[in-house]
Formats: structure tokens, sequence, C-alpha cells
């Protein structure tokens, strides 16, 4: 195991490589690739590179083709340019980040029609109780008395 920070410092390094090494790749299936993020296991032997494709279905499968064929490519210059022991091992995971924003801004609109129709509720909404609902007994009781000595008072 080595150290976290060590590591993070691997996988950010991975994630830059990676990105600058996939514009090299001069295979014709490959779409217009982001690459997100990049992890690595304690050990410094697998990573997982996060990567993003503009286009549709197609696109994405025939980009996850392409990389997997460049994968031994990638692996043996992140390997060199990391001088590492071992060369980590390349893992490639599309990361539907338009799918999770979709359903995030679904989620917010949905929300944001609910609040506008409490709103639209509230509008003419009165309260459905005494204007303070926490008076106490003894409250009433003293305020009784109080208007009965005012009263007194008033007749004497």
């Amino acid at each position: 195991m080595s150290d976290p920070a060590k590591t993070r410092r691997h996988a950010e390094r991975i994630k830059e490589l990676v990105a600058r090494l996939v514009r090299e790749i001069k295979d014709p299936r490959l779409g217009m690739v982001t690459i997100t993020d990049a992890r690595i296991t304690g050990d410094l032997r697998e990573a997982t590179v996060f990567y993003t494709v503009l286009g549709d279905v197609t696109e994405q499968a025939s980009t996850a083709a392409a990389l997997e064929s460049a994968k031994g490519m990638l692996r043996s210059r992140v390997g060199h340019a990391l001088a590492l022991r071992h060369s980590p091992s390349l893992a490639f995971v599309l990361d539907n980040v338009q799918t999770h924003v979709k359903e995030i801004d679904d989620l917010l609109a949905a929300a944001r029609h609910r609040d506008e129709e409490v709103q639209r509720i509230a509008v003419g909404a009165q309260y459905a109780g005494d204007p303070d609902p926490y008076k106490s007994e003894d409250d009433e009781s003293e305020d009784e008395e109080s208007e009965r000595v005012g009263a007194r008072e008033d007749n004497g």
C-alpha cells in the first residue's frame, strides 16, 4: 500500500496523460472523448479511467471499442511516463454525466413546480385556529382576571 496522497497524485497524472494520449490515437471509431476522472488502487497496479463521449449510443460503443484496442499502447506510455516498477493496467468506464445532469435537472424542475403550487395555494390561506396557538389555560385565566379587575376599577 502506498500513501493516499501519492495515490491521488498518480491518479491525477494518469488522467492528464490519458487525456493527452487519446488525441494521438488514429482510430476512426474514436469519437469526441473527454477524460473526466481516473482512480488507481493503493498498490498502483490497476487504474480506472472515466470518460464521456459526445454523441449517441452507437458513438459511445465505437469509442469504447477504440479505447479497448488502444489500451496496450496507452498502458505502456502511461507506465513509462510514471516510471513505476509495474505499469498499471487500465480499465475504461463510460461516465454518464449527461444522464445524471438530466435527471437532476428534471428533479429540480419538479421541485420548483411543487413550490409554485404551494405558493399559489398559500396566497388566500388563513390560519386554522387562534392567532396564538401556544396560549396556555393559565394565561387565559389571568386575562379573564385582569378584565374583571379592570371592569371593577372602571365601575368604582
